[in-house]
């Protein structure tokens, strides 16, 4: 059961001592007096591959309406100053240094970031909503629309900006299976006379037309966002069964299937053989379409687990090829260790796990298996803990299970939040975002929490102790500061210590709690704290 909740404003004494941690009656989770002075909360660096056009959102806090401007800004881009969208294109492969400043009736505020041209793209965690969670295999142009409003004009302001349509969109008869299943065996999909899968119609009406999503992705692209798609590994089967052109190639769909080659759980595909030249000309050309819609991420299924190399190394060439900077998501888990070499030279963001959703027995293993992949992870490359089911999940009892409120304490909502943060994971949000309550947004609009997650030095958290459930995890930080996570993984309260010899750090250290939002002194020697059972105190040390 949750713990109480505190007023969505933080009323407690100035004076803040650890002790206090232990003495509340549910999490502590601080919100500031809104000001209204904007603050800018995007991260500092951004990259984008050679050749392809610059979309970077500059996000901010603050009252309405803001307005951008940036100096330096260097020929070739160009600034919304209603979104704070830059477009364009750059030559390189080169660095570019830009001072974006957003102001309004209250004040104003600025911050250089820098544009890398070359051969990187996602050097922060990819930050966003998925459909699945929520939606299972049947989301509707509508619902994907109100989620996007939602993060446009709540959590955007926060540095959240992907909006991505998962699992089987392509499915005209989805939402009208009887008993919802995950897949339909033997259904009839939307597809192109290239045999490439499109989305339906009457799901997706601006699809219509031959559209595909290029109209919903300029919607979202237009609201300051990015868009993304989940597709699963292969070409159909529908297609081989026809036997297709191959678009851009002088191939047929039978040419590039592996027939022997199957998934498990999806009856849609066959697998590529990559070792023909065929099974290369088929994921060009279907990366040739996510490029002509807008599509800024992909997240692709069966390919992980089993490892698929010869499929990710094709898709890494085709997005290469595409003329746009899509961030490449592998799915599902658990991404096998020994081909973690591979999966970061091809993969932006790897999944460490199989699906995750909202119990503690699954939170309480991604401990080990983030533990696992720390030292494999850097800009542009990131070991993936999956989708966060908090809020509300499976919309009108979707094939992702029971409708319901996630099934996470507040103690454990924020155990997952800091634990992703701290990873640094991708953060993908699996809730219906309108249906979001002042607890969730506060765990969600954290800026001193998302910088973690959004450091541009991109280092991993290390786990430096671990006894009887009590867990001291660090993060080093581009400007010199550590990041420390408390955590307790026991069923009962408990002390955990975190000694700064343990973490190699000077004997007297400034301490800010990070959920709090509020500066505890100067602390020699250590940090001591009583954590909540499934709980966690997170907190930031600078060197006096």
């Amino acid at each position: 059961m949750n713990r109480p909740r505190l007023p969505h404003r933080f009323a407690c004494p100035l004076i803040f001592l650890p002790l206090l941690i232990a003495a509340s009656p549910g999490p502590l989770i601080a919100l500031p007096t809104p000001s209204g002075k904007p603050h800018i909360t995007s991260p500092s660096v951004f990259g984008v591959y050679t050749g392809t056009p610059v979309l970077i959102n500059v996000s901010a806090d603050g009252d309405p309406p803001l307005k951008f401007t940036a100096s330096h800004l260097p020929r070739g881009l160009k600034l919304n100053g209603a979104t704070g969208q830059i477009t364009g294109r750059l030559p390189g492969p080169r660095d570019y240094a830009v001072t974006v400043k957003v102001r309004n009736h209250a004040g104003s505020d600025s911050k250089q970031i820098r544009i890398e041209i070359g051969d990187k793209i996602a050097l922060t965690p990819p930050m966003g909503w998925n459909s699945y969670d929520s939606f299972g295999d049947d989301v509707t142009e509508d619902e994907v629309m109100a989620n996007a409003r939602y993060l446009s004009r709540t959590l955007h302001p926060h540095g959240w900006e992907y909006v991505v349509i998962d699992y089987r969109w392509y499915d005209p008869g989805a939402s009208q299976a009887p008993n919802n299943p995950n897949a339909r065996r033997g259904a009839t999909l939307s597809m192109d006379s290239f045999g490439r899968l499109t989305p339906p119609p009457n799901r997706f009406p601006s699809a219509a037309d031959g559209q595909g999503f290029k109209a919903l992705a300029d919607r979202i692209h237009a609201m300051g966002l990015r868009f993304g798609i989940h597709i699963m590994r292969g070409i159909p089967r529908q297609a081989v069964k026809e036997n297709t052109p191959i678009q851009g190639s002088i191939y047929h769909a039978a040419d590039a299937a592996n027939t022997a080659n199957t998934c498990g759980w999806c009856p849609d595909m066959y697998g590529v053989d990559t070792s023909k030249p065929a099974g290369q000309a088929w994921y060009d050309s279907i990366l040739r379409q996510y490029a002509g819609w807008g599509v800024d991420l992909i997240k692709v299924d069966d390919m992980s687990s089993p490892y698929s190399a010869g499929e990710i190394a094709a898709v890494r060439t085709a997005i290469k090829r595409c003329g746009r900077s899509i961030v490449f998501s592998l799915s599902p888990g658990e991404t096998p260790i020994q081909e973690a070499d591979h999966v970061t030279a091809h993969a932006n963001m790897w999944r460490i796990s199989g699906d995750f959703w909202d119990n503690w027995g699954t939170l309480n293993h991604q401990f080990d298996l983030i533990a696992r992949w720390a030292g494999y992870g850097d800009p542009g490359h990131w070991p993936d803990a999956d989708m966060i089911p908090l809020g509300h999940l499976s919309i009108h009892n979707r094939s992702v299970g029971r409708d319901r409120e996630t099934h996470f304490t507040h103690d454990e909502q924020m155990t997952l939040i800091s634990l992703w943060a701290m990873d640094p994971s991708p953060l993908m949000l699996g809730m219906n975002l309108p249906d979001d309550d002042a607890w969730t947004n506060s765990l969600l609009t954290n800026d001193e929490i998302l910088a973690v997650n959004q450091d541009s030095l991109g280092k991993q958290a290390v786990r430096v102790s671990q006894e009887n459930g009590a867990e001291v995890w660090v993060k080093e930080m581009q400007d010199g500061s550590r990041v420390i996570g408390l955590f307790n993984r026991a069923n009962d309260p408990q002390p955990v210590t975190a000694r700064w010899s343990d973490l190699k750090i000077p004997a007297r250290e400034r301490v800010r709690d990070l959920w709090q939002r509020k500066d505890l002194g100067d602390f020699e020697k250590q940090f001591h704290a009583t954590v909540p059972a499934h709980g966690v105190v997170m907190i930031q040390v600078t060197a006096k």
